[in-house]
C-alpha cells in the first residue's frame, strides 16, 4: 500500500514537472530585448541627472577645465554649491514661491478635476455633450494668445494669480475623475442618497476617497507641472523677481553664470551654485514620489481597464 502510494506521488510531482512550460528559444530573446530596452531607458534617465549631482559636489575650477561627462566630483568633493544657494536671496524667493504656487494649484486643480468628474459620472441628459465638449478642448486648446489676451483683460497680468489659474482647468483630468467615479457600484450612490446625504457628502465623504488611487495620479501630475513651470511666469511677470518661481530663477542663473568668469578675481564656486539649485529643486519630487508610487500603479491600472 506504501508503495503504491509513493509511486502515485511520484507519478503526480513528474506530472506536475512537465506541466511547467518553458520558454522557447524566440520568447527568450524577446525578453532579452525588453530588458536591454528598459535598461537603456533607465539609462538614459539616470545619466543626467547623476552628471548633474556629480558635478554639484565639484571643484568649481576643476570642473570648469573638465570635458565630457562628470561621473564622480572633479577636483574633490565640496559642498560650496550648496552653501551658496541659502546666500542667494533670489532663490530662497524662488523656493518659497514655488512652493505656494504648488500647493495652491494643486488643490485647486484637483478640487476642480474632481468635482466636475463627479457631475459628469452622474446620469443626466447634459453629460454626453458635456464629456464631447471636454474632449474638443483637449483636442483643439486656446493656445498661449489667446490665454495672454484673457489674463491682460482680467488685469492679472504681474499678479500670482495668473500663474496659478489658467491651468488649474484640465479637460484630460476631468474626464479620468469620470472614469474613476464611473468604476465606483452605483449602489453606494444609492445607499448614500437614502441615508440622506447630499451630492457633497457622496462625493467627498464616501465617492472621492474611493477614488484616489486615480487622484493620486492627478495630484502628482499638477504638482510636478507646476514645481518645474516657467514660461508662464517669464510672460506675465517677466520684471517682478519677487513673484518668480524656482525654474525661472535657475534659468536666469544658467543664462548669467558666463559673466562672472570675465570678472579679474572669478569665484569659480558660483558656477557650480546651478547645479546645487537643480538637485535642490528636484529633490522634493523625488521625495514625494515614493509616498504616491503605489496610489499612483493602481491608479494606472484602474485607468486602463475602466477608461
Amino acid at each position: 500500500m506504501a508503495r503504491n502510494m509513493a509511486r502515485r506521488q511520484r507519478k503526480k510531482e513528474e506530472w506536475e514537472n512537465n506541466m511547467v512550460e518553458t520558454k522557447s528559444i524566440p520568447d527568450i530573446i524577446v525578453d532579452l530585448i525588453v530588458y536591454f530596452c528598459v535598461a537603456l531607458v533607465a539609462l538614459c534617465s539616470v545619466i543626467p541627472m547623476w552628471h548633474v549631482l556629480m558635478s554639484s559636489f565639484s571643484d568649481g575650477k576643476s570642473l570648469l577645465a573638465h570635458v565630457g561627462l562628470v561621473l564622480w566630483p572633479v577636483g574633490g568633493f565640496t559642498l560650496d554649491g550648496y552653501s551658496l544657494i541659502f546666500q542667494n536671496a533670489s532663490i530662497v524667493s524662488g523656493y518659497i514661491n514655488t512652493i505656494i504656487y504648488t500647493v495652491a494649484f494643486t488643490t485647486i486643480g484637483f478640487l476642480l478635476s474632481a468635482v466636475t468628474g463627479y457631475a459628469l459620472s452622474r446620469d443626466t441628459k447634459l453629460k454626453k455633450p458635456v464629456t464631447m465638449a471636454l474632449m474638443i478642448t483637449m483636442l483643439f486648446g486656446g493656445g498661449m494668445v489667446p490665454t495672454y489676451m484673457v489674463i491682460r483683460a482680467l488685469g492679472w497680468v504681474g499678479t500670482p494669480w495668473a500663474l496659478v489659474i489658467p491651468g488649474c482647468t484640465n479637460s484630460m483630468y476631468c474626464i479620468m475623475m469620470m472614469n474613476a467615479f464611473n468604476a465606483i457600484p452605483k449602489e453606494m450612490y444609492e445607499a448614500s442618497h437614502i441615508d440622506g446625504a447630499g451630492h457633497l457628502s457622496t462625493l467627498f465623504e464616501i465617492t472621492l476617497p474611493q477614488a484616489m488611487n486615480m487622484g493620486a495620479v492627478i495630484i502628482l501630475n499638477l504638482v510636478i507641472g507646476q514645481w518645474n513651470s516657467w514660461l508662464p511666469a517669464s510672460i506675465y511677470v517677466p520684471n517682478k523677481k519677487a513673484l518668480w518661481p524656482l525654474q525661472l530663477v535657475i534659468r536666469q542663473i544658467t543664462s548669467e553664470n558666463a559673466d562672472f568668469l570675465n570678472s579679474s578675481n572669478p569665484n569659480y564656486s558660483r558656477y557650480l551654485i546651478q547645479f546645487a539649485v537643480i538637485i535642490a529643486a528636484i529633490a522634493p519630487i523625488i521625495i514625494a514620489f515614493p509616498f504616491f508610487q503605489d496610489k499612483m500603479e493602481r491608479g494606472v491600472i484602474q485607468g486602463g481597464v475602466k477608461g
